[in-house]
């Protein structure tokens, strides 16, 4: 009997599996697979209960993917020990969760084991724990103007989340929202399976509107609960190059990919959409054990910090603002007033009615008329026209075969060339065309940043001049006909004389960038360019003869002098006939374009002067 009983280990020691290798491999190949059963039959564990435990891994991690990579195994006797890589992707543009670990392994009749405990998961794991994940956002920050007031009001916004340890039925709740929200039922399950179980688990958020609209049958799913938050979503003026601020929908969420969570707000437009990242930040994430009788943490045993939240400062002035807002609302006519800094190229304040402030105001492609002649006039100045030379100004005229006609008459002796620039007259510009070549007009555009390669976090538009080689081509540029150029680079050509050196725009001061993470750095802007100082008076002398004795004289207001020249042009766009009337100029160091959809240039003008009038003292 003694015998037997010897022999009988001695022959299980014949057919022994000779090394551990397959054991480690089936097992970590079972569980990176979600074969978990296959990775449980080669352990020395209950099959049922350590499959279990692996499968809840990567949900209690909301895990994208686990991967293994093997160090090496040793082997001493009837024991080993393998040494592996952990490679966990966390999801939501979470860094890589990163750590090493071993798997202790022993002879099991004859068949090589490893050794289950929950520290085979990883080596801080005990019985009676699990994992959670914990991630935290900081709330949105605000936009600022120049003086560091914010440029958005407080809105309340309704988080609907859940504390999972009150939970009764999650798969519910899950399926209730879901058919509220569109929210994938599975990605709201999963937040909750992997969160701290007393933590408050943000799952969607709504706005006033929505949220009133779904009140009832929110209040009816339960164990959801409601926290309303404070957040720098509402826009003050000017509201579209601020930009609205929305909930993350289910639609969004699954264009975002992170670093966005549910509970996050978005920014639907404007500054508010280009500064999304900065202005929110990104997700802090913590990796956690927690005690499952207790609920209460264990350890930590990773975390990275979400990137930090900055508000965005802008150039934009509240006070100049207001003056925009009341001289742009005031009008009854569609309008755009763009107000830059004059010596600095600051953007100020974009006013509006009925046109859009980015995709008119800042990136609109419009004709100038004769108010481009503020640029064209240097070109003439360089090629040695005086300003004081008489030139007629007929109704009608042809040059180069192109016909140009003048609408209102200029009363009084005949004029020169700064009472035809005072009052926009079309036909005794577009005959000077004979006096100037192409390359100076193209260079005096030049010199107002017209086709500048200028960058702003917005979409913008600094113009273009046609190659005008004939008269008659060179007679519509003069008179802006052929040219295209957005209110904003027509207020940048006003400050350009106002202050003598032209300045490409500047609207955000802080970030430099929209992209903190981009790995190319940002475009530089063009450099100002100094004008010449002797073109430079006498174009100042034209500019304030347009309001004293031209057509611009309804933009006078007491205070400092006030310059600048009105024009009107009618153009066709897709289709359509549009006439618009010009105001461009400035008062002190605020230079302005002022854009209305009406025949009457008038209206412009005295735009300007409200403009002026409600000008804060300082600017």
């Amino acid at each position: 009997m003694l015998s037997l009983a010897v022999a009988v280990p001695a022959l299980a020691a014949c057919f022994a599996e000779p090394s551990p290798h397959n054991a480690v491999k089936e097992f970590l190949v079972g569980w990176q697979t979600g074969d978990y059963t296959a990775a449980a039959r080669r352990t020395d564990g209950d099959p049922k209960q350590v499959g279990q435990a692996l499968e809840n891994v990567k949900l209690q991690l909301d895990a994208a993917s686990i991967r293994f990579s093997l160090q090496g195994v040793t082997t001493e006797g009837d024991n080993a020990d393998a040494r592996f890589h952990v490679e966990v992707d966390l999801g939501d543009n979470n860094p890589l969760w990163l750590y090493d670990n071993d798997l202790p392994l022993h002879l099991v009749d004859g068949e090589w084991k490893v050794r289950w405990s929950p520290s085979v998961i990883h080596p801080e794991l005990r019985a009676g724990q699990r994992f959670a994940v914990d991630a935290t956002s900081e709330g949105r920050q605000p936009i600022l103007d120049r003086n560091g007031d914010p440029l958005q009001e407080e809105a309340t916004l309704y988080v609907a989340g859940v504390v999972p340890a009150t939970l009764k039925d999650r798969e519910t709740l899950c399926e209730q929202l879901f058919q509220l929200t569109g929210f994938a039922q599975d990605r709201l399950l999963s937040r909750i399976v992997s969160a701290p179980p007393q933590s408050f688990v943000p799952l969607v958020t709504f706005g006033r509107a929505k949220y009133a609209q779904l009140r009832d049958r929110l209040d009816g799913i339960s164990g959801l609960q409601i926290e309303k938050k404070q957040q720098p979503v509402a826009p003050a003026q000017p509201v579209e190059i601020i930009g609205k601020v929305g909930a993350i929908t289910a639609e969004t969420e699954q264009q975002l990919g992170g670093p966005q969570r549910a509970g996050d707000t978005l920014g639907q437009g404007g500054l508010q959409k280009a500064y999304q990242d900065q202005l929110t930040g990104s997700t802090g994430t913590r990796v956690i054990t927690y005690d499952l009788k207790s609920g209460e943490q264990v350890a930590e045993l990773a975390r990275w910090e979400g990137r930090l939240n900055t508000s965005v400062k802008t150039t934009l002035d509240k006070g100049v603002q207001r003056a925009a807002d009341a001289a742009a609302g005031g009008s009854s006519v569609p309008s755009l007033l763009v107000a830059v800094k004059a010596s600095t190229g600051d953007i100020l304040a974009v006013g509006s009615r009925q046109l859009h402030q980015e995709r008119d105001a800042l990136a609109g492609r419009f004709p100038p008329g004769t108010a481009f002649s503020l640029v064209a006039a240097d070109g003439l100045l360089e090629a040695g026209v005086d300003p004081g030379q008489k030139v007629p100004c007929p109704p009608d005229r042809t040059v180069g075969g192109a016909r140009f006609v003048q609408t209102s008459a200029i009363t009084g002796t005949a004029p020169t060339l700064t009472t035809d620039f005072a009052h926009g007259c079309v036909t005794a510009l577009a005959a000077l065309a004979r006096r100037v070549d192409a390359e100076t007009l193209s260079r005096s555009a030049g010199r107002f940043g017209i086709g500048a390669d200028w960058t702003l976090p917005l979409r913008s538009y600094s113009g273009s001049v046609p190659v005008a080689r004939t008269d008659a081509a060179k007679a519509r540029v003069i008179t802006g006909q052929t040219v295209r150029v957005s209110p904003l680079s027509m207020a940048l050509a006003a400050a350009a004389v106002a202050s003598g050196t032209w300045h490409p725009p500047t609207l955000v001061t802080s970030p430099s960038a929209p992209d903190l993470t981009a790995e190319v750095a940002p475009v530089s802007p063009p450099k100002p360019i100094t004008l010449d100082s002797a073109s430079l008076e006498k174009l100042r002398s034209m500019m304030r003869s347009g309001v004293t004795t031209g057509a611009a004289t309804a933009a006078a207001t007491p205070g400092p002098p006030v310059y600048g020249v009105v024009s009107t042009v009618t153009y066709t766009d897709k289709k359509r006939q549009r006439t618009l009337s010009w105001f461009v100029g400035w008062q002190g160091d605020t230079a302005i374009a002022v854009l209305t959809e009406t025949p009457t240039p008038t209206v412009p003008a005295q735009m300007a002067g409200q403009f002026f009038r409600s000008l804060p003292a300082a600017s």
